[in-house]
């Protein structure tokens, strides 16, 4: 039993699929194939249900890919606290972005990071919180832009700054002359939420102080869902400040009013696992993130 083989183990849990499994790992797919079984026969135990259509593990095969995944992890740790003390801001990261920050921070801060870092690649995925955070820790993800805090001792983060909210409300609302809104005021109309899943929901019904509605009529998969709503009447919302500017089509019939109301606002930091081989990066990358701030949100304590 080796480190390749474990290797291939966890890229075919990863992949549930063999040919997706051998690319990744660079071989053919019988010998991959022969490797596993191999491994099998080694142990004695059936790692992978081959009986169903999509490759699956066994019950054992779990606990053994999941000893695996944590060798595999600190083997490539190694390897990295090598690399990285030659260069740290040259080396891949996978980072998992919020889809209610990704489309509106990172093309701002994008192209001066590869200016800056020409060698640091980002691979970027976005994906709800509770998705980023069960990729943090079985590793298919290395760090992610989340809203803190949050409460998981097995996470390093810190924090990168502070964005307000603001109402958005139709331009004909009552509501949609004044200067500041109160949150009773923005509590009290009919506040469009995200769905399920969306840590922005959640930000929301606290700050408006609100209970989780039981039976609402409509939820929104995006903030550019949630805009448009606005744009049609159906109601009121919250939009973060990078998310501020109104697209040309809609600026007739929106309009983004600040909120009259301390702690309106959220914490956006980078998070990643303890012990993490690409600390050195992360904490580099954190510290210039924090140097380019966009002007609409302001740097976190």
């Amino acid at each position: 039993m080796n480190l390749q083989e474990m290797r291939y183990i966890v890229a075919l849990d990863d992949t549930r699929h063999f040919g997706q499994a051998a690319r990744a790992c660079f071989i053919s797919q019988p010998t991959l194939s022969s490797q596993i079984k191999k491994l099998e026969d080694y142990l004695g135990v059936a790692l992978f249900d081959r009986s169903l259509k999509n490759v699956t593990p066994t019950a054992i095969g779990r606990e053994i890919i999941a000893s695996a995944r944590l060798i595999v992890q600190e083997s490539n740790h190694i390897l990295e606290l090598a690399q990285g003390s030659l260069n740290p801001m040259s080396r891949d990261v996978r980072l998992g972005v919020i889809p209610t920050l990704g489309p509106y921070f990172l093309p701002r801060i994008l192209p001066w990071l590869h200016d800056t870092f020409p060698s640091l690649k980002l691979l970027l995925r976005e994906e709800m919180t509770p998705h980023i955070l069960a990729d943090l820790a079985n590793g298919r993800l290395d760090a992610g832009l989340l809203v803190l805090p949050l409460k998981d001792p097995a996470l390093e983060s810190i924090p990168l700054f502070v964005e307000p909210f603001f109402a958005a409300v139709p331009a004909d609302h009552p509501l949609a002359e004044k200067a500041a809104i109160n949150i009773n005021e923005l509590a009290q109309a009919k506040l469009l939420l995200l769905e399920e899943g969306h840590c922005l929901r959640d930000q929301a019904l606290d700050i408006c102080q609100l209970e989780r509605p039981e039976n609402e009529e409509m939820r929104a998969t995006s903030l550019e869902t949630l805009r448009q709503m606005v744009a049609l009447g159906y109601g009121v919302t919250l939009i973060p400040a990078l998310a501020g500017d109104t697209p040309q089509d809609y600026r007739n019939r929106i309009r983004i009013i600040p909120l009259n109301a301390s702690g309106a606002s959220r914490t956006v930091g980078l998070v990643w696992r303890r012990r993490s081989y690409l600390d050195q990066t992360l904490v580099k990358l954190a510290e210039a993130l924090k140097a380019q701030l966009p002007a609409c949100v302001f740097a976190a304590a």
